[in-house]
């Protein structure tokens, strides 16, 4: 028995993140164990959940997972909490294309979980009750259960609008938050600025915890989550048992500018043999001694161009764990950071570590954006030659200047009818880095391929069992 709410939107930004955080963050001060949740392939809004709460927040994506693993997840991580907060995706009910595929309603049913919706209250009073009647009626197997208000003028205006609702929809009012200069959380070229950048979070979060304790009903929204039926625990598929022990080191890449990880992905990396250690490529002189594999992410590269570049001693580093065959996994920022270098948006060139050749060029405008299928092109580090994976992409940067005949990692499926296009880059066979973010829990086999390749490395480079080997 879990108690589980999930935070849904009338559509995107009507303030989910900023309201479930503060759900969150009253909660944990109230002395709740709170486990955070964000439906669909966010990487920042989880660090804010983390923040609040204490402990990390994870990923539940349904179009990147099959949804038993998506239940597996959320069993493995609320079990020991006492209330569980999930933060939808875009408006309640979009999904993938026309579909409910990656909807938070989708994940709603998958966890059986009662749904409190977010209404921006600007300019509006009992026409909230037809918007809300709506989305009560849509789908009669999503249960909404509760409405809070955001951006409310006064309390006279809440009761306008929660009088409204509850007469004509039938639907609880739990409570607003006031409009209130200051709330809005930062934004930049790819959403909001991630919680590790942000100076005096936590008094922000203390200042939002406030407001919600005193302008929403926290013991109606526990009640609602705890009138969540229990859920079934599916078959273990993910984790499925303690592992082999942890017999290789993987450096992962983790400060200001690489910071996108799903946590679930990271475990599944210890669950197969892995102990993760981390490194500043803004900091750091040298990857951490006596590793074996090299895992950088996705982030903000761009935004901190000239210390990655000055700092020649990492990218001398990364290079040199390269021409020694050590197993290099790169997504996103992390392939931009292994190129020959990275021009800004004000065209200026910055030289990174040069083992992806080819430019990375920052655009105006985004350059892709959503989810996608590619086909395995050769075997890697990851995955074998013909596996059909899920991922996402989201950037604002194309990779320039690829010379032809470069071995390419994937071949995405064309949307609507389109082209498919090639994907991604394996140098030497042993540095796979691609634009494509992966979550390893939709395909297991990722982790248990990344953790065996370090580990044939460790044993080419000391055969008898050293260099760290348990």
């Amino acid at each position: 028995m879990v108690p589980r709410v999930i935070i849904g939107g009338v559509q995107s930004g009507v303030g989910k993140t900023v309201l479930a955080t503060g759900l969150m963050a009253a909660l944990a001060r109230r002395g709740y164990k709170v486990q955070g949740f964000k439906a669909g392939p966010d990487y920042i809004d989880p660090g804010y959940h983390a923040a609040a709460t204490g402990r990390a927040s994870r990923n539940l994506d349904g179009w990147l997972l099959p949804e038993d693993t998506m239940r597996e997840l959320f069993l493995r991580a609320a079990a020991r909490a006492d209330v569980a907060v999930v933060e939808g995706v875009m408006g309640l009910f979009d999904g993938y294309d026309r579909g409910e595929a990656g909807s938070t309603a989708r994940l709603a049913k998958c966890l059986d979980a009662p749904v409190i919706l977010v209404v921006n209250a600007g300019g509006m009073a009992r026409s909230a009750a037809a918007l809300v009647q709506g989305y009560k009626n849509f789908d009669p197997a999503v249960r909404l259960r509760g409405v809070i208000f955001n951006n409310a003028g006064s309390p006279r205006h809440y009761r306008l609008l929660k009088d409204a609702v509850e007469e004509q929809c039938g639907v609880e009012a739990v409570g607003y938050l006031p409009k209130t200069p200051g709330l809005q959380l930062p934004e930049r070229h790819l959403g909001l600025v991630p919680a590790a950048e942000q100076e005096g979070l936590t008094a922000f979060l203390d200042r939002l915890a406030g407001l919600v304790a005193a302008s929403i009903d926290l013991d109606r929204v526990l009640a609602i989550a705890r009138s969540a039926p229990p859920l079934d625990y599916p078959p273990k598929r993910v984790f499925a048992g303690d592992g082999p022990g942890r017999r290789v080191k993987i450096a992962v890449a983790m400060d200001e500018a690489f910071s996108f990880y799903y946590r679930d992905a990271l475990d599944l990396l210890e669950a197969a043999g892995a102990r993760l250690v981390y490194f500043s490529p803004l900091r750091d002189k040298a990857l951490p001694a006596g590793v074996h594999g090299v895992y950088i992410g996705g982030g903000f590269p761009e935004m901190f161009l000239g210390a990655l570049s000055r700092n020649r001693s990492m990218l001398d580093s990364i290079a040199a764990a390269h021409r020694r065959r050590m197993p290099i996994y790169a997504e996103c920022g992390g392939l931009m950071y292994l190129s020959e270098g990275i021009i800004d948006f004000a065209g200026r060139f910055y030289p990174m570590a040069g083992l992806v050749p080819g430019r990375v060029r920052m655009q105006e405008k985004r350059a892709a954006l959503g989810y996608a299928t590619a086909e395995v092109l050769q075997d890697n580090i990851l995955a074998s030659r013909g596996a059909v994976l899920r991922g996402h992409q989201f950037r604002w940067s194309v990779l320039t200047g690829v010379p032809p005949g470069t071995g390419r990692a994937y071949r995405l499926a064309g949307r609507n009818g389109g082209d498919a296009q090639p994907e991604g880059i394996v140098v030497g066979g042993n540095l796979l880095a691609s634009y494509l973010h992966l979550h390893f829990a939709g395909h297991p086999a990722l982790a248990r391929n990344f953790v065996a390749s370090c580990l044939a490395h460790a044993r080419r480079v000391s055969p008898a069992g050293g260099d760290g080997l348990a």
